[in-house]
């Protein structure tokens, strides 16, 4: 799948304009009626994935873990500051996919770190890559952490014991490796994204069954509540049941940068335009907006729904918030199981832009080779295993890779290609534009200015609280 040369004369990782490069550029953000026509902008790539394919596949870039934690955010806002947060949040994530498209049609180049070199040469490539290759580690992290610490409880449920003991199919380091190997390596050896749109389907199926549990759930769980944890019950007061509009508190501030990092799609856009069948600008951001649409309303409802059960005492694990209320609900398991598959098959996809993104770091010049192509995915599990398996806390690793990465692939790195990609002849640098590209990548920099702010905090304060042990 991956992007070795591009026509039109290229030559040592130069681009020429295409053509009818200029005139692609008059498209919208929002698509609208063609006139029929179809406009061949790229000629590197003969794309054979459809449309619903490719929407399957970046919805499923766009759905992640972090889905979890969207009831305790608007806890913590309120359901109209949250639903004014969200919705600029997935406005802002699509235009950020639009700075893109615009800056990939200029030029004709489908690849994230080509435009990196195109604007700022060698070192604008580079910078891509490493953010590119962060992120999406963190993500495959996260992902088979959420196996290794939620899949021993799965096997312990239904094999009925009471605890955890000593046999190794209950060890979470082996079932990592395990999934690995069995599930996650075949869907990443495929040589084209495009095949895993059947299995993005499913996992996304998987998160519908969870959102649908969700609202179930709302209707089933009467407020107020009992609660049990260490085998105690609590029970909890009317005045728990009241859901607010808008509230601010200490928690608050962390809101912003976890709804950005919800629609981080941007280094799945380009490899998923790069095998579009019929590609044009505006058939891949119509991929995009229906997408981000999508990924809108599950993110919505189920924060609704979640807060709208659990009210003040909503956790930031809305499955263990369930258990806490009912530990042995065999829905809640079930729903456990298809998070679990949901984020498994996300992994191979998130794979994708890190081997593409390495091959063009690495061989830039080189034709497809299968040794190039699985000795990377291998390496890539083998790094991400290890780093699951032996890292005792991994949350301030990645909290510090999410709060660069995440920024830079929005709002940073978008704008910064479009104003030097874009010829000031088409449109100057005072153009209105481009003074919103500049705009947005300096809300880029306040969102990680921010971001690494709240770390910082949080490091201090968690040690105050901790008093030193781990």
């Amino acid at each position: 799948m991956e992007l070795q040369k591009l026509s039109n004369g290229s030559h040592n990782g130069e681009f020429a304009p295409l053509e009818d490069g200029f005139m692609a550029e008059q498209e919208e953000f929002l698509p609208h009626k063609s006139d029929g026509k179809k406009k061949t902008q790229f000629t590197d790539f003969e794309g054979k994935t459809s449309f619903g394919m490719s929407v399957f596949n970046l919805s499923n870039a766009i759905m992640g873990s972090g889905i979890l934690g969207l009831s305790y955010a608007m806890s913590n806002t309120g359901i109209i500051l949250f639903l004014i947060l969200l919705t600029s949040i997935a406005v802002l994530s699509s235009y950020s996919v639009h700075l893109l498209l615009k800056s990939a049609g200029v030029v004709g180049i489908r690849a994230y770190e080509q435009l990196g070199k195109r604007a700022f040469g060698n070192p604008g490539k580079l910078l891509a890559a490493v953010v590119i290759t962060m992120h999406n580690i963190g993500a495959m992290s996260s992902y088979l952490f959420i196996v290794k610490y939620e899949l021993p409880l799965v096997i312990q449920a239904f094999l009925g014991k009471h605890s955890i003991s000593g046999e190794w199919f209950l060890n979470g380091n082996y079932l990592i490796i395990i999934v690995s190997i069995c599930v996650i390596l075949p869907l990443a050896l495929m040589r084209q994204l495009g095949y895993l749109g059947y299995t993005s389907g499913f996992s996304l199926t998987c998160m519908v069954f969870f959102l649908c549990s969700v609202i179930y759930k709302k209707f089933n769980i009467p407020c107020p509540f009992e609660t049990f944890s260490n085998s105690s019950i609590n029970t909890t007061s009317h005045d728990e049941c009241e859901w607010k509009t808008f509230t601010v508190n200490q928690q608050t501030a962390y809101t912003v940068p976890i709804l950005a990092f919800a629609f981080v799609c941007h280094p799945e856009v380009l490899p998923i335009y790069t095998e579009l069948r019929n590609p044009t600008k505006r058939r891949m951001q119509s991929i995009a907006n229906v997408s981000i649409l999508g990924m809108f309303v599950m993110y919505l409802l189920t924060a609704i729904f979640g807060y709208l059960t659990f009210y003040g005492n909503v956790e930031a694990e809305l499955l263990h918030t369930y258990s806490k209320v009912d530990p042995l609900d065999k829905l809640i398991l079930c729903v456990r199981v298809a998070v679990l598959m949901a984020v498994t098959l996300t992994v191979p996809v998130v794979l994708f832009p890190i081997r593409r993104a390495l091959l063009q770091l690495l061989f830039p010049d080189k034709p497809f080779h299968w040794v190039r192509h699985i000795s990377i995915a291998l390496c890539l599990l083998f790094v991400v295993n290890l780093l699951v398996i032996f890292v005792p806390n991994i949350r301030d690793i990645f909290g510090i890779i999410g709060a660069t990465s995440a920024p830079s692939l929005i709002f940073i790195l978008p704008g910064l290609f479009y104003i030097r990609i874009v010829p000031t002849e088409q449109e100057p640098l005072r153009s209105k534009t481009k003074i919103q590209a500049a705009c947005f990548t300096a809300l880029g920099f306040i969102f990680m200015t921010m971001s690494l702010t709240f770390i910082v905090l949080d490091w201090i304060t968690g040690e105050k609280r901790s008093g030193g042990a781990h």
